[in-house]
């Protein structure tokens, strides 16, 4: 029987990884902006983690594109924000068309339609955490933002009475 020594860890990050995965991150006039770029499932995973890091209360703004509905609320509690993107995960990755965006005053994440993550902040501290969950730095990465219409998603009752559901049980409104 031959033994062997301690076998070393796989980062889950970097096991499901397509060769697509990468952002970029530029600093602008007083902010740094990240574009996140990965398999579907890996980027609603991402934004689902990196809601950690914000503090205790943000704001929130959903908007549905394929019923053109939209709720925004402010200082919404971050565990009921990470359970409600929780909840969402699976029929958001299956099917997009849901822009929701979690901010505060220094710090914004954005998943868009197309299951793209934009981070917008005042500070670096989103690279080291890109970084370390396994994503390389790009010069570019390929962006599937394109001006859509809601026609061109699929229907999915599913995930839009999930989200009618999340924005309620966040206390969210229609502007």
């Amino acid at each position: 029987m031959f033994f062997r020594g301690r076998q070393p860890e796989t980062s889950i990050w970097r096991r499901f990884r397509s060769g697509l995965d990468g952002f970029t991150f530029v600093k602008e006039d007083g902010y740094y902006a990240a574009h996140v770029v990965a398999n579907a499932e890996r980027v609603v995973d991402l934004f689902y983690v990196l809601a950690e890091h914000l503090p205790p209360a943000v704001d929130v703004a959903i908007e549905d594109k394929r019923s053109q509905q939209s709720w925004r609320g402010e200082r919404a509690a971050l565990p009921d924000v990470q359970d409600a993107i929780g909840r969402l995960k699976v029929p958001l990755a299956a099917a997009g068309g849901i822009e929701f965006s979690v901010f505060t005053a220094d710090d914004q994440l954005t998943l868009n339609p197309q299951l793209e993550l934009f981070i917008y902040a005042r500070s670096d501290r989103w690279y080291y955490l890109l970084t370390g969950m396994g994503l390389e730095e790009r010069r570019a990465v390929p962006t599937k933002s394109w001006k859509t219409s809601r026609h061109e998603y699929d229907p999915a009752p599913d995930l839009t009475d999930a989200v009618v559901a999340a924005a309620a049980r966040l206390g969210l409104t229609a502007p």
